[in-house]
C-alpha cells in the first residue's frame, strides 16, 4: 500500500468514523444516567430524516450550501431530542422496559420517516440531492506529510465531533453535573437521598442521546449521501451501540472503537485493490463491517462494566 493510498483510507476512516462517534458519545450519555437506549438506530435515522428535510428546504430558501447543511445539524438536534422523549417518557416516567422502547424507536423510525419522506416529496422514496458540506483545511497542518490530508481536511462534523468528545470527557469526569449523571446511573438511591433529581437527571442524559444521535444521522445525509432515503444509516446505529459497549461507555473509549469500526468501512474500499481480494465475494467484502461488530461484542461480554443500575427502573419509595 503507497503512502498516497495510506492517507487516504485514514481520511476515509474519520469519514466514516465521525457519524458513529457522534451517536456512541451520545449513547454514552444516556446509559451513564442509567436508562439503555437502543434507539440510537432510530434516533439516527430521524437525525438523517430532519437534516435531509431541513437542508433541503433551506437550500429551497435562498441560504447557501454551508448555511442550509448547518440548519440541517440543528434540525436534526431538536428532532433526535424530541423523538428520544419518547423513549425518556415511556422508560422513566412510565416505567415500561427499556429495551422494548429502544427497538420501538427503531421501528418508528424505519416506517415513519419513508413515509413522511414519500409526503413531502411527492411519492419519491428519497428527498433529492442537496449541498450539504464541503471539506475545510487547516492551514499549515494540511501541508503535512501523510497525515496533513488524511487528518487536516476533513468535513466541518469531523472536527465537531472530535470536540465534543474532549467536551463530553470533560463534563462526565470533571463538572459536578457529570459526578451527578453518573451517580444516578450507579446508585439512584444514594444518589436521591443527597436531593439529586433522579428522574431529572435521567431525562436530560437521554435527550442528550437524541440530540447527539440525531446529528450523527445528519452528519452521513451531509457529507456522504447528500440526500436521504431508507438506506441513509444501514445500521450504523448498532455500530455506535458496540463502539459504547467496546469503549466501556467512556467518551474516550467510545472514540478510539468508532475510529476503529469507521476503519473497518474504509477498509473494505481498499480491499478490492489487491490481487488477492479478487477471489473473495464482495458480499462477504461488505460484510465486514458487521462481522466485526459482532466479533468486538462477543470479546467484550465480561470486560465491560456497565453502570450499576443501567436498565434498572428506579423507585423512590424502595431506596
Amino acid at each position: 500500500m503507497s503512502w498516497l493510498t495510506l492517507g487516504e483510507l485514514i481520511h476515509t476512516t474519520l469519514v466514516f468514523a465521525t457519524a458513529i462517534i457522534f451517536a456512541s458519545l451520545g449513547g454514552v450519555f444516556s446509559e451513564k444516567s442509567g436508562v439503555t437506549n437502543l434507539g440510537l438506530e432510530g434516533l439516527m435515522v430521524f437525525g438523517a430524516f430532519a437534516a435531509g428535510v431541513g437542508g433541503f428546504y433551506a437550500e429551497q430558501a435562498g441560504l447557501g450550501g454551508t448555511s442550509a447543511a448547518w440548519v440541517g445539524v440543528l434540525s436534526a438536534a431538536v428532532f433526535g431530542i424530541l423523538v428520544s422523549l419518547i423513549h425518556a417518557v415511556a422508560s422513566i416516567t412510565f416505567k415500561a422496559d427499556q429495551v422494548i422502547s429502544g427497538i420501538v424507536i427503531n421501528f418508528l423510525a424505519a416506517g415513519s420517516t419513508l413515509y413522511m419522506v414519500k409526503l413531502l416529496f411527492e411519492g419519491d422514496g428519497d428527498t433529492g440531492r442537496i449541498q450539504g458540506f464541503n471539506e475545510i483545511s487547516i492551514p499549515y497542518l494540511v501541508d503535512i506529510p501523510i497525515a496533513g490530508k488524511a487528518i487536516f481536511q476533513a468535513y466541518p462534523t469531523t472536527y465537531l465531533a472530535i470536540l465534543l468528545v474532549i467536551i463530553g470527557y470533560f463534563v462526565l469526569y470533571k463538572t459536578p453535573f457529570g459526578l451527578r449523571l453518573r451517580s444516578v446511573g450507579e446508585h439512584p438511591g444514594a444518589a436521591d437521598t443527597v436531593g439529586i433529581k433522579v428522574n431529572r437527571l435521567r431525562y436530560i442524559g437521554v435527550m442528550i442521546s437524541g440530540a447527539l444521535a440525531g446529528i450523527g444521522g445528519a452528519t452521513i445525509t451531509l457529507t456522504t449521501t447528500n440526500m436521504f432515503s431508507h438506506n441513509t444509516v444501514s445500521g450504523q446505529g448498532y455500530i455506535a451501540i458496540a463502539a459504547m459497549i467496546f469503549g466501556k461507555w467512556n467518551p474516550l473509549g467510545a472514540f478510539g472503537a468508532a475510529v476503529f469500526f469507521g476503519f473497518s468501512q474504509a477498509i473494505r474500499n481498499y480491499v478490492q485493490l489487491f490481487a488477492w481480494s479478487q477471489s473473495i465475494p464482495q458480499e462477504i467484502i461488505f460484510m465486514l463491517p458487521y462481522l466485526l461488530t459482532i466479533i468486538v461484542l462477543v470479546a467484550a461480554v465480561g470486560r465491560s462494566r456497565a453502570p450499576a443500575a443501567l436498565g434498572q427502573l428506579y423507585d423512590p419509595s424502595k431506596r
